[in-house]
């Protein structure tokens, strides 16, 4: 997938390694929607780019809001080409506690969020890439999702974390091979540990320790990296299907 005049979706778009994304994806010639929860947050960055982006208020869990980023997309550049799924929360919360089991609301959130979020988003971005002539390779969009070594690597109070997280990784084959027909494909990031804001709000010397626990290079992933290996993904129309680990080499322990 070429970058130039392409469009795209960055779910999670106005932080973190969803903002890095979309730094990488306009600097390399695509248009940009950037959806996320945070209004304030998502308008001022999106206006750093002029023409180049539009925000859009996104409640991934909300199929209307959902459909109405693949709307704005349409709309404002005509199209859609490229959709990456970076939106999600954290969460630590052991089955059971001192004071019982841990809440069940709670764990269904977060699955809401970061998995049938992740695929209410896919399917419907899918289905307008589909709508697209394909390239000399065939190809009419590509979908990048953004997992978490914690899908393989679950510490203690990530029960809901590793279970939205092992989803995403789970359901990348067989939606690339549900779309493969249309010449969609579809990829997933799996990040180790990365200097994100939510990293950035724990003590300097936690910070330190997380980024000593990795092999090499010791030291937190910069989201930059993350934009970096989604580029590596859109562009080479022979990554299909693939959930790729991004973390230094770190296999995390029980906690």
């Amino acid at each position: 997938m070429e970058f130039k005049g392409s469009v795209a979706i960055v779910t999670g778009g106005a932080s973190g390694l969803g903002a890095a994304t979309v730094e990488m994806l306009i600097a390399k010639g695509a248009k940009v929607v950037i959806a996320d929860l945070n209004e304030e947050k998502g308008k001022e960055f999106a206006a750093k780019f002029g023409d180049n982006a539009v925000f859009a208020k996104c409640n991934v869990t909300s199929t209307p809001d959902n459909e109405g980023v693949v709307k704005t997309a349409v709309d404002k550049f005509g199209k859609l080409d490229i959709l990456v799924n970076a939106a999600g929360i954290g969460s630590a919360s052991k089955t059971i506690g001192k004071d019982g089991p841990t809440n069940l609301d709670w764990f269904k959130m977060v699955l809401d969020i970061n998995l049938i979020g992740t695929f209410d988003m896919i399917r419907l971005a899918a289905w307008q890439m589909s709508k697209n002539a394909g390239n000399a390779n065939g190809e009419k969009g590509v979908i990048v999702n953004v997992a978490s070594v914690a899908a393989f690597d679950g510490q203690i109070g990530q029960a809901s974390y590793s279970a939205s997280k092992a989803g995403v990784v789970g359901m990348t084959l067989p939606i690339a091979r549900d779309l493969s027909r249309d010449g969609i494909r579809v990829n997933t990031i799996v990040p180790g540990i990365f200097d994100t804001p939510m990293m950035q709000l724990l003590p300097q010397a936690a910070r330190d320790s997380l980024g000593a626990q990795v092999p090499f290079p010791k030291r937190m992933g910069n989201p930059s990296e993350v934009a970096m290996l989604a580029g590596a993904i859109i562009e080479n129309p022979y990554i299909n299907a693939e959930s790729i680990r991004l973390d230094g080499a770190i296999r995390m322990g029980p906690k």
